[in-house]
């Protein structure tokens, strides 16, 4: 009779609506779920579990660690995913990936746990509050890439080592330049242009940071960036050691073409665009070339003065 059927699930009416079913399980079932995530992002693989008790005691560790004067150089943190895969991508050396548990797993998410994998640098799985509390709250967005500190060189070294390879040490200080892109740029150029290294201050000054090394486009792994305590006493010692010290300034007394010492022992200091060189670094300086500007420019940053000075220097020695 109709309407009495013992058939589950059978329409007896003709209204529309929802109605005993898979919910899409099955479809959804058939779709691939991409690619199999490395075993240290495998909840309840042993690579799992080693890489979160890492993450737990890098975290331990990292929050033990002293600051102000006097501490040492602890590592870099690049936060953001746009940040982390440009990083990657620049192949800036890195110690760890940290990735959020249970991200989102997008296009960059992706790629970064795949570019890690690649380099061997090591992915560590790790609880939102933990990746607040490395990060001091920023904006993380699940991906974390770590940095060793940046190991600097002594100012000796750079000149030791030209000598060894039997060269005229060519060198450029930069004084009061804040920028890591100008460092990594003026990296960049003494790598291109046959130079023996950088020196910067200790203090008020750019470091080798992430920046930084992006910008070297990866020469700072082969050009040294050394620190000095002092600039002025250090420029004093390339002095006594044969090194002429040329500042460049808008108002310098010697032109850059007329400037024949730059085929021997130079130090070229650079200063920042807006302040240039500092008044004692100044004075200390041999010789203060200026670059012709035909253009009319009322000066060029660090990065693009070392450029043009350290090409004419190469010219000269080729």
């Amino acid at each position: 009779m109709a309407g009495n059927s013992q058939r589950r699930n059978r329409r007896t009416t003709n209204k529309k609506g929802a109605t005993v079913g898979s919910g899409g399980q099955r479809r959804r079932g058939l779709e691939g779920k991409g690619p199999t995530p490395p075993a240290e992002m495998r909840k309840g693989h042993k690579k799992n579990r080693v890489a979160n008790a890492q993450a737990k005691r890098t975290v331990s560790a990292q929050s033990r660690r002293p600051s102000g004067r006097g501490a040492k150089a602890t590592a870099e943190l690049v936060v953001g995913r746009n940040p982390v895969v440009e990083a990657l991508r620049a192949d800036i050396p890195a110690t760890a990936v940290y990735v959020q548990q249970y991200i989102d797993n997008d296009d960059r998410v992706r790629e970064a746990v795949q570019l890690a994998t690649d380099r061997g640098v090591p992915l560590l799985e790790a609880a939102r509050p933990e990746l607040d509390r490395i990060t001091a709250g920023l904006n993380h967005q699940g991906l974390v890439l770590q940095i060793p500190p940046y190991e600097y060189a002594h100012p000796d070294d750079l000149v030791v080592d030209a000598t060894d390879r039997g060269e005229d040490p060519l060198i450029v200080a930069l004084d009061g330049v804040t920028d890591p892109r100008n460092l990594g740029a003026v990296v960049r150029s003494v790598a291109a242009f046959g130079g023996h290294g950088v020196v910067v201050p200790e203090r008020r000054a750019a470091g080798m940071t992430a920046g930084a090394w992006k910008t070297s486009a990866g020469t700072a792994a082969r050009v040294p960036v050394a620190r000095a305590t002092n600039l002025t006493r250090t420029l004093e010692a390339y002095q006594k050691a044969g090194l002429t010290v040329v500042g460049l300034a808008a108002d310098g007394d010697v032109e850059l073409q007329d400037l024949e010492l730059l085929s021997g022992p130079v130090v070229i200091v650079a200063g920042s665009e807006g302040k240039g060189l500092s008044r004692l670094v100044g004075e200390t300086c041999d010789l203060r070339v200026r670059i012709p500007m035909p253009g009319g420019a009322e000066s060029l940053n660090a990065g693009v003065a070392a450029g043009v000075v350290l090409y004419e220097a190469s010219r000269r020695r080729a």
